[in-house]
């Protein structure tokens, strides 16, 4: 069976296999956001951090945020000499001391968290910002990644701050979004504007978070572009957005191979080298059916199968997919759309190896970056 990439030498399955001409044609198009509005667009490393290419993407954007500590230490390393942004619901002192060293934007998740680090973070003249909840939800059927849903930890809800801001709190962030176009992010600025508006003039700097699909085809980017401008020239403060996914949209695949064939009581079942819940739990969490290279929906051809993992969990299933034959032992797949959370997520449940990391040039050649083997396995143990 043909698969994209299939016979390229040196390639074992699985592998992640990067495409660094999409990634570029990705931080173009938001290159061009940045160029014709002046904000400033930052890799949310929680989606990618193949830091590999990080100096490739610092080429194009303003640089980094994270997570926690260890994000930010990479961005550090990696990216130097760009922005480092970092937002965790809570930081430990130690985890402090160091990021007021390697960072030069943190934001809050509570007025408790701002004070309680206030000598470290005044003393080193970091800009910090407040997270706050416009409690507008505008997500459907993803709650496990709503932060305005009832209950949420994320953010300060407006009744929860004093009519002026803290002594030295330089910006504002919110973060609502989840792989949606610019029009929930206008719908949800109007939310945050009517609650939290009168801190604007007081603030130098606005992070509208991630979640922004920017690089998707169909995109709205003149509604996206629109809004940054308005909120420049209204207010007169700095504009971040951080998505993840749009950096590395659509380029990044992995190659599996099939392991063997068995005949369920429905239809057959492709046992691979690769696992849903090892290499691409979002195809889980969300659900999420990612696309197969040269395959159909259930029913459209001629052999419809089941994609499974072997590992002993019953459940890890990547989903059903039709081909024109059904694949034999041996034959290669080839997943869409695998370098978003894939990679960052990965675990080794069962002592399933990780996938290598490849990098296809844009040049046509194709670089193993990373192999795994068993100490990775039994260093994240005791």
């Amino acid at each position: 069976m043909e698969a994209l990439y299939s016979t390229e030498p040196g390639l074992r399955t699985p592998v992640y296999v990067v495409d660094e001409a999409a990634l570029v044609r990705n931080l173009e198009i938001l290159q061009g956001v940045q160029q014709r509005t002046g904000c400033h667009i930052l890799l949310a490393q929680k989606a990618f951090s193949m830091f590999r290419v990080y100096p490739l993407i610092g080429q194009y954007l303003a640089g980094a945020t994270a997570s926690g500590l260890f994000e930010a230490r990479l961005a550090h390393e990696e990216m130097p000499g760009r922005e480092n942004h970092v937002f965790s619901p809570a930081y430990t002192p130690e985890e402090m001391q160091e990021l007021v060293r390697i960072c030069d934007h943190i934001s809050f998740n509570s007025l408790a968290q701002l004070e309680a680090h206030r000598p470290v973070w005044q003393a080193a003249g970091v800009s910090v910002g407040l997270r706050v909840n416009p409690e507008h939800s505008t997500q459907e059927g993803h709650a496990i990644y709503d932060p305005c849903a009832p209950g949420s930890r994320l953010g300060i809800r407006r009744c929860g701050l004093p009519d002026v801001l803290p002594s030295g709190v330089e910006g504002l962030h919110f973060h609502t979004l989840c792989e949606q176009d610019a029009a929930p992010l206008v719908e949800t600025f109007a939310a945050f504007e009517q609650a939290f508006g009168s801190y604007l003039p007081a603030i130098q700097w606005l992070n509208l978070g991630g979640g922004h699909h920017i690089t998707r085809p169909g995109y709205d980017l003149e509604a996206l572009e629109r809004l940054i401008l308005y909120v420049r020239q209204t207010y007169g403060v700095e504009v971040y957005l951080e998505p993840g996914e749009a950096i590395a949209l659509n380029a990044g695949t992995l190659i599996t191979t099939v392991l063997d064939v068995v005949q369920a009581s429905d239809m057959p079942v492709l046992i691979l080298d690769t696992s849903a819940a090892c290499h691409m739990p979002d195809v889980l969490e969300m659900p999420y059916r990612p696309p197969l290279h040269g395959a159909g929906l259930p029913g459209e051809k001629a052999c419809t199968c089941r994609l499974a993992s072997r590992t002993c969990l019953a459940g890890d299933v990547i989903g059903e997919y039709s081909f024109d034959a059904c694949p034999q032992v041996g034959d290669r797949l080839v997943f869409g759309d695998m370098a978003i959370y894939s990679m960052v997520k990965n675990n080794t449940f069962n002592g399933m190896p990780l996938p290598d990391i490849a990098l296809r040039h844009a040049g046509g050649s194709c670089e193993v970056v990373r192999r795994f083997g068993y100490q990775d396995f039994k260093t994240r143990l005791s």
